[in-house]
């Protein structure tokens, strides 16, 4: 989905001719309940020429997937994956240390959250915890988490 109508809000290589009100209008038509179901909002940016046909170090596919089978087996091990966490259970089994609640509690009012969002939230950054060998689950993760949700922080830079 573009982020606006003329498809170049956020293109480093293109100006975006829209007014933010036409940007706010655009994203207006998808509704919260629908955006409330997708867990991650992320803007990617069209990859340069050289950086399509450059080798760079981008990591080793054989360590990620061992990163990924580690955190599977920890989620296995609480009994489900974290996309699949029963409603409202998101809040016992993604427990959250004293700075990451705040991190929380600050994103939900900030942005104006719903329970969804913020179930989705704590499923997310669970799942960060696990790929960083973490146990607990912090404000780190949390933060990286909300910046995921990428469309209704630019919803909240557009009224201010």
């Amino acid at each position: 989905m573009h982020g606006c109508r003329c498809g170049f809000h956020g293109d480093s290589t293109r100006e975006c001719r829209c007014t933010g009100a036409q940007i706010q209008q655009y994203l207006g038509k998808i509704s919260g309940p629908l955006l409330d179901r997708i867990d991650l909002h992320v803007e990617v940016s069209a990859v340069a020429y050289k950086e399509l046909r450059g080798r760079g170090d981008g990591g080793n596919s054989a360590e990620m997937r061992q990163r990924v089978e580690t955190a599977r087996a920890l989620q296995r091990q609480r009994g489900f994956y974290n996309a699949h966490i029963p409603h409202r259970a998101p809040r016992k089994l993604c427990a959250l240390d004293e700075a990451g609640e705040r991190t929380l509690e600050m994103a939900v009012r900030r942005m104006g959250l719903s329970a969804r969002a913020h179930d989705r939230i704590l499923r997310v950054a669970g799942t960060i915890a696990d790929l960083a060998g973490s146990e607990a689950v912090s404000a780190r993760h949390v933060a990286e988490a909300v910046q995921y949700r990428e469309l209704e922080l630019l919803d909240l830079n557009l009224k201010v």
